[in-house]
This record gives C-alpha cells, structure tokens and sequence, in this order.
C-alpha cells in the first residue's frame, strides 16, 4: 500500500510521495445529493479503468450525511487489480477531515476527479474548495459549474448569447401562490415539465397535463431546491453531443436517446433499461454541423471547462435543435452517453481519462499564472 493510501491520523496531513512519479488521482464521489447511489456507480467504472502505471489513486467517499471517509473497501480492491472492484463503491469507510483527504501531493502532481452529480458537488461548491487548497481538478470551475447547475440562470444566459430553446419559467417557493398553477399553465400551455432547478438525472422531474398536476409537480421540485423550472413540452428528439477541452473545446459525433418511458426519467436512465441510445445519431450531415456547432456554443457560454455533455431537442419540420440543459458532470460509467459518444468519435474510455486529467492540470497551471504573482 502506498503512503498515498495508507490511513491518515485524524488531524494529520495526508503526505503523498511516489517515487515512479504517477499522478496522485483523488477520486471523490457519493455526496449529499439524490444522485448519490449514481455518482457511487460511476466511481467504481473510474477506478476499474485508471491505468495503475500512470495513477496512484486514492478514492474519497462522501456520505449522505456529509461525512468525508477514506474508501478502504476500494482501496483493498484495488491492491488486487482492478478486476476485484465491485460494480458500486461504498462512499463509507475511516472518517477523514476534507482538509486532510485533499492535501496536495509533496512530489509530482495530485488531480482531483468531483464525481459528484447534483447540489454540493457539482454546483461550485466543492470547486471553491479545491481551488482555495490549490489543487488540480477534473471538470468546470467555480463559475461554469454554478451557473450550469442553475437551470434557471443558465437558461438566462444561454438566452441572451441567442441559443434557441424550449419556452420556459422559473418561480422560487415563496413566491408561488394559489394562483400560480394555472398562469404558468395559460402562459407555457399543457402539458408541462416542472423540474428542480438544481438537481439532475432528472431527479424531481414531472410532466403535468392540468393545472392540478402543475400544482402537484411543484410541490416535489420545491422538496428538492427553492427555485423550479417550468418548460412547455416539446415534441422532440432527444439529442446529445458530448464537449471536451478548456480554451479550445472539440465535440463528439451527437447521439440520440429514445426514452423507454413517456420522457427520459430517472427510472429509464438508471433502473428500467428501457431506453436506447443511438451513436451516432441519425441526422443529416448538416444537421451534424448545425448542433455540434450549438453545443460548443453553450459550452462556451456557461463558462464551462473540461466536459459537459449539452443536451438538445429537435423538433423537426419546427424550430430545430433547442436546447434542454448542459451536465458539468455526466454520467461517466462505459454505458453512459458522454463516454459512448467520445468512444464512437474515436477516443477509448481509459484516453478519455487521460485527456480529462491533462486538462485539468493544463488549467489550473494555466489560472495560478493569471492569480498569483
């Protein structure tokens, strides 16, 4: 075992020394969110991929309740090989002080991959974190990732650099009265989608058809965040295209979702199996061009760095490709979209890795040169 995994003295900093010069890879995932049980999932895929002659990784669990623990459990696995890991990692293991699980390594480079899905996560939180302990880390910064999260803010902003988009809008808790179903009803029509504005995997999401659905609909997204988005319902394919890089951003070929259920729900991405995913998506040559184009559009717009995958419908023989939402931090398991649509554009699962920690440590090289003197 590693000093890198060795188990820390409560209070203690974590020194990290690796005399073949690999990069210390701090995995972080579970968290406080509802997207816990996926974000554990993803891990176990990072983990079961990360070349061991180029990474000295150390995996980092969050637990519902917020408490920080060394995943020892995964730490075993992984002095077997890769093979012992299993499908889901526990985010429970020896309690560890944040300040402890993140200290920079003492030689060489220490990375830190947030796969964290959802609030306290992927929202800049744990961003304005890692950047105060002056560490590298996979993914959007502080700003990108706050602004992204925030379906209302970032529909604000992707509004006003003109991305076409589905009509919509947002409403906070103590602001909804009696009144409020049926004028977001005559204003958007029905039905409509009500949705957390900060949450995903469409976590909270419903589809109302009256007013009285509507009413019912926001009552579970406000359980979820104060702020709600209320869309009108589009008669669209579902359209992704996967984005990589920082100043110099590249798209993947775009992929379809055909839900298995009325709409691409939290049980069709992650219980039911229901739904299909065509790559590459069938669309024309043109058609290709035109939402690539769209994606890097709104990449750039919400200050995002790193990944996202940007999510559209098409409505075809209508308005075209709308945009829906960007994810800071998609689902990153070998079935999941992002990394399916990199792979059919040429880049392996373990690359798309290796690109991703390049990126960061490209960055936050890049950013200490404009904030330090």
């Amino acid at each position: 075992m590693t000093a890198a995994t060795q188990h820390p003295q409560h209070g203690d900093p974590a020194v990290h020394h690796d005399p073949s010069g690999r990069i210390h890879l701090i995995v972080l995932f579970g968290g406080q969110s509802a997207e816990h049980d996926v974000s554990c999932t993803t891990a176990a895929h990072v983990l079961r991929a990360a070349d061991p002659a180029k990474y000295d990784i150390t995996p980092i669990g969050i637990g519902r309740d917020g408490r920080w623990s060394l995943a020892t459990a995964a730490l075993a696995a992984l002095t077997e090989g890769a093979h012992a890991l299993p499908s889901r990692l526990d985010a429970t293991g020896d309690s560890i002080e944040p300040t402890v699980a993140i200290t920079p390594s003492t030689t060489g480079r220490t990375v830190v991959v947030p796969l964290l899905h959802g609030p306290l996560g992927e929202d800049g939180t744990v961003q304005g974190m890692l950047e105060l302990a002056d560490l590298a880390y996979v993914g959007s910064g502080v700003l990108g990732s706050a602004v992204a999260m925030d379906k209302a803010m970032a529909k604000e902003v992707t509004a006003a650099h003109g991305i076409p988009q589905a009509r919509h809008l947002a409403v906070r808790a103590d602001q909804c009265g009696p009144g409020t179903p049926a004028h977001l009803a005559n204003s958007l029509g029905l039905p409509v989608f009500v949705k957390p504005a900060n949450m995903g995997s469409s976590v909270g999401v419903t589809k109302a058809k009256t007013i009285e659905a509507v009413r019912d609909a926001l009552e579970v997204a406000f359980s979820y965040d104060e702020w709600a988005v209320i869309e009108e319902a589009i008669d669209g394919r579902e359209i992704e295209v996967a984005v990589l890089g920082n100043l110099q951003p590249r798209a993947s070929v775009p992929g379809e979702i055909v839900p298995g259920a009325e709409f691409y729900d939290y049980a069709d991405k992650y219980l039911d199996d229901g739904s299909q995913a065509l790559v590459p998506a069938p669309l024309t040559a043109e058609q290709v061009d035109e939402v690539r184009a769209l994606a890097l559009r709104a990449f750039t717009a919400l200050r995002c760095e790193g990944l996202s995958r940007v999510d559209f419908f098409f409505e075809e023989g209508g308005r075209g490709f709308l945009l829906n939402e960007v994810n800071t931090m998609p689902g990153f398991t070998p079935i999941s979209m992002y990394p399916k649509l990199w792979i059919a554009s040429g880049l392996s699962y373990a690359d798309l890795i290796d690109e991703l920690v390049r990126l960061a440590i490209e960055r936050h090289t890049r950013r200490r040169r404009n904030t330090t003197h």
